[in-house]
Parts: C-alpha cells; structure tokens; sequence
C-alpha cells in the first residue's frame, strides 16, 4: 500500500468530485505547482491508487428507469466433476450488461447483483431468460430500489 499524506488525499478528493479538473486547478485548490501535482497524480497513477477515469452516466437519462439488487443463491455441488457452479456463475456476470455490480457475500446468500434496467418488463425478461435459467442458480431474492437516500461513488480519503 501506497503512504499517502495529506496533499495526496486532498487531490484525490479533488479528483473524485470531477476527474476532469485541469492540473493548474487542481493546484491551486491544494497549494501545489501544477507539475507537482501532474508527478503526484502521475505516481497515484501507476501505484494503482488511480485505476482508471470514467464518466458517471444517470440511468434515468438514458431510459434505465428501475435499479433491483438481487441476492443469488447458487447449487453448491454440480453433477458434473468438471464444472464449478461459482467460476460458471462469474463467468456468465461479466456477459451480462444489465448487471453494473457484483459481490460475493458472506451468510445466507452467495452472491448481491445490482441490476440497472428500463422497467419492470425488462427486468422479468432479465430475471426468467437470463438469470434464472443458469446452471448454476438455485435461488434469487429481489429489493428494488425506490428512492436514492446517499449515491456515491467517492471514497473516503
């Protein structure tokens, strides 16, 4: 792990809230020349602290009006020696657009999809054609989301 000191943080708080900030902005809001800061971000960069730029897209705007978080369950044994339910299963996630998150869990559940999708038809299309037909699926559970109280995708530094 990277030490990071305070003028590190400062730009990457800086940078989270608009990654698009010149360097000469981003200097004058730290107290750093902008080559400074260019050979901060720059080793930021490369230690891997900064993965990578993106722009933040809103679902709404592009008609992906319904966000569910489906809780999946998988077989724990297959009949067949050479398959593995959990490497199938996250293989088959990185294919499948509508799902933007996924995480393995602890507890009762094995895997938490967020799903971003047009509506309620796209959704159950997703869900009978898609998720529930894997091989490896044994049960779902779905939370839709009704209102966004805290969405971010800054990090605490």
């Amino acid at each position: 792990m990277t030490a990071f000191d305070k003028l590190d943080r400062a730009i990457l708080r800086c940078l989270q809230q608009d990654g698009r900030r010149t360097y000469d902005d981003l200097a004058q809001q730290v107290g750093l020349s902008p080559s400074a800061v260019l050979r901060r971000i720059r080793r930021l960069e490369d230690s891997g602290v900064i993965e990578r730029y993106v722009a933040l897209l809103k679902p709404e705007a592009l008609g992906l009006g319904l966000t569910a978080y489906v809780s999946v369950r998988l077989e724990k044994h297959s009949g067949s020696a050479k398959r593995n339910p959990m490497d199938e299963f996250r293989a088959s996630v990185m294919g499948w657009p509508e799902v933007v998150e996924c995480s393995a869990l602890t507890g009762e559940m094995d895997y938490q999809l967020c799903l971003v999708v047009a509506d309620m038809a796209a959704y159950s299309q997703f869900m009978m054609n898609t998720l529930l037909k894997h091989p490896s699926v044994q049960d779902c559970k779905t939370s839709f989301v009704m209102d966004w109280v805290k969405r971010t995708t800054a990090l605490p530094v």
